[in-house]
């Protein structure tokens, strides 16, 4: 049930909806948290599901830097030292730990995907051709630029994780990463058209 309360400022579509009336389920809230990052969905989702499990499922991969530590605009947390934390190496983990058969049932990952492809403003594909197709979610603090996803090249699809800190130029840092993200898609695109020898395919 919608609560009034998880409202938080830029939570546009959850403050859209009717408090105490409205009942969202947990794929609903990801679509939400996913395609428009609604923060107080991310909220709602972290209270349902709790901090631990979340960790206790990166630690079951292998992730140890990458933590839940606090809700989203907890900035009293954040200056507490309680600042949740990734790095693009085990994003690029997760990804790929996602896109294989080991946590998602087959139904499950394509929904899953569907829903991280879903269109926003986004880093890595904005100097893509239009046809490209990338599952990717941004993330965006001050001074900090990060995007990761999946791009779909037909028959060569790859993980990507691209994080900027420390911005002075957060437009700069937005650019690195697209550029970045046509780079990798160029590449991983000419591997699918080529063959081991390097020779490219008609």
């Amino acid at each position: 049930m919608v609560d009034s309360a998880d409202v938080i400022p830029e939570s546009d579509i959850l403050a859209g909806l009717t408090p105490g009336v409205t009942r969202l389920t947990n794929r609903d809230l990801a679509t939400l948290m996913i395609g428009v990052s609604d923060n107080g969905a991310t909220n709602v989702l972290i209270r349902r599901l709790g901090m631990e499990r979340v960790n206790g499922l990166l630690d079951s991969l292998g992730l140890r830097e990458t933590r839940l530590r606090r809700r989203m605009l907890d900035l009293a947390a954040a200056r507490a030292g309680r600042e949740n934390t990734a790095t693009a190496r085990e994003l690029v983990a997760l990804l790929e730990a996602l896109w294989g058969p080991r946590l998602l049932a087959p139904g499950l990952r394509e929904d899953f995907f569907r829903i991280l492809a879903t269109p926003k403003e986004r880093y890595l594909p904005r100097l893509l051709p239009p046809e490209a197709r990338i599952a990717s979610k941004p993330g965006w603090l001050e001074g900090v630029r990060a995007d990761a996803g999946i791009g779909m090249v037909p028959n060569r699809p790859f993980a990507i994780a691209v994080m900027v800190s420390y911005a002075g130029d957060e437009s700069a840092a937005e650019r690195a990463i697209s550029e970045i993200g046509l780079m990798a898609w160029s590449h991983f695109e000419q591997l699918a058209r080529s063959s081991p020898y390097g020779r490219r395919m008609p």
